[in-house]
């Protein structure tokens, strides 16, 4: 699948959470676990694999049931949260482009009896996903619940860039990402949160970050752009705490 294939998939996709419980084709499975071995990560340095579960190898403290899962195990190391959005969100579009039902699970675990490590690797995160007799794409932009461009960035002239950022899906839509900078560096950063939030929201708002900056990634990539990720601390806007610096340069590949 190339990149401008994900790219479109981003203006249409939604969450979906009623399935068909009947299980997807073994050759439809089998192109996907291909398509996941090929995952672009954030950061190389970091080890991770992915696994399928089946619907009755998950725990959800939602009522979203689905024929199949595919669950993220991470090293636990310095931006492994980032790392890991950036990753699933690959095949949340995936899926979106193939006209199969997904939505990410912040409150589900596999069930007892299956590993929370593997491998030495750290359960983090899963989607859900399947045939749905719903709607699988929105019709246009107007059906996104989203914050304006004004309020998650100060880049001037990044609005056209920006836009498949903000439509960039979040733990209860809490789109707690800020967007500063220039058009040759961007810096990422992640609101601040109480301490009940942060015990709410901690780890999932660093998971949307990662999945904002692969949307940012396929932002740049279509406009023939390269980019570098850089982590090392640095400043934030009041309120926001740093994630990483974006920089941008002409793709002469």
């Amino acid at each position: 699948m190339t990149s401008l294939q994900l790219y479109n998939a981003i203006f249409r996709r939604k969450s979906i959470r009623k399935y068909d419980m009947a299980p997807l084709p073994g050759d439809i499975l089998l192109k996907l676990k291909e398509y996941a071995n090929c995952a672009k990560p954030l950061d190389e340095s970091i080890r991770y694999e992915f696994a399928f579960l089946g619907s009755a190898d998950v725990k959800n403290l939602l009522p979203i049931k689905a024929p199949h899962y595919i669950c993220l195990y991470s090293e636990k190391k310095d931006n492994y949260l980032m790392n890991s959005g950036f990753l699933l969100q690959q095949i949340d579009l995936y899926l979106s482009h193939s006209n199969l039902a997904s939505c990410w699970l912040g409150m589900a675990k596999p069930a007892k009896g299956i590993p929370m490590l593997m491998n030495g690797l750290e359960f983090v995160i899963m989607l859900a996903f399947g045939n749905t007799t719903e709607p699988i794409h929105r019709n246009n932009t107007s059906e996104f619940k989203r914050k304006n461009l004004s309020e998650i960035s100060s880049v001037v002239g990044g609005d056209e860039l920006l836009e498949p950022v903000r439509l960039a899906p979040s733990a209860s839509n809490t789109q707690s990402w800020f967007f500063s900078g220039d058009l040759d560096v961007i810096t990422v950063s992640r609101k601040k949160l109480n301490l009940l939030k942060a015990q709410v929201y901690g780890k999932m708002n660093q998971i949307d970050i990662g999945i904002a900056l692969f949307h940012l990634w396929l932002s740049l990539d279509h406009q023939g752009k390269a980019v570098n990720f850089d982590f090392d601390k640095d400043t934030a806007p009041t309120g926001y705490d740093f994630m990483v610096k974006v920089k941008i340069s002409k793709n002469n590949g």
